[in-house]
């Protein structure tokens, strides 16, 4: 952690210590028997522990910067894995007119039943987009006006600062292959 040490989990072998007093004091047996050694005998238990709140720290801890930008601006990012992320996307209308937040909001309703998104029109894209690098969310999805001619949008990967041009169509196909812990827990099969 950035200010010293502290143990997530603790892993302790007891041995049989624990079922073995268990069972003096009980009276009873608690063993297992082995049909294949044909033996009884006190299994040894290993206790584990972690910590949900120091576990929460230290991905917190790993996932903040701050970056200096070209020009000598600063920005606060928190990189959260991007499955951990509460919320997975913000979709921002360039400005508040043109029909750019109808589409936004078509574009809401479209994904606000598989991922948490966030809706925002507040001052401009590039404040929006810092205080979406500041709390962890991995995409913005600008609508702009070319979003009403084609039908594409402006996705802003929120680690890389890269925007690229990708189909409304093929965001929730996006958003699912980048923001879902089943591809994470696929891949470590």
């Amino acid at each position: 952690m950035p200010f010293g040490f502290k143990e997530v989990e603790g892993i302790h072998s007891r041995t049989d210590f624990d079922l073995s007093q268990h069972a003096k004091f009980s009276g009873k047996k608690i063993q297992y028997f082995d049909a294949e050694l044909n033996e009884s005998y006190t299994p040894y238990v290993i206790e584990t522990s972690i910590g949900v709140d120091r576990m929460f720290l230290s991905v917190m801890c790993s996932s903040y910067e701050e970056q200096q930008l070209e020009g000598g601006d600063t920005r606060v990012v928190l990189h959260l894995p991007k499955p951990l992320a509460p919320i997975k996307c913000a979709i921002l209308p360039l400005v508040r007119k043109d029909g750019m937040p109808e589409k936004a909001h078509e574009i809401m309703n479209l994904l606000k039943f598989d991922f948490a998104c966030h809706y925002e029109d507040k001052d401009t894209v590039g404040k929006r987009y810092r205080r979406q690098d500041a709390i962890g969310t991995p995409y913005c999805i600008t609508v702009d006006g070319q979003t009403l001619e084609d039908n594409t949008v402006t996705l802003r990967d929120r680690d890389t600062m890269q925007q690229e041009r990708v189909a409304i169509a093929d965001l929730p196909a996006i958003l699912a292959r980048e923001c879902s812990l089943n591809n994470v827990l696929r891949k470590l099969m």
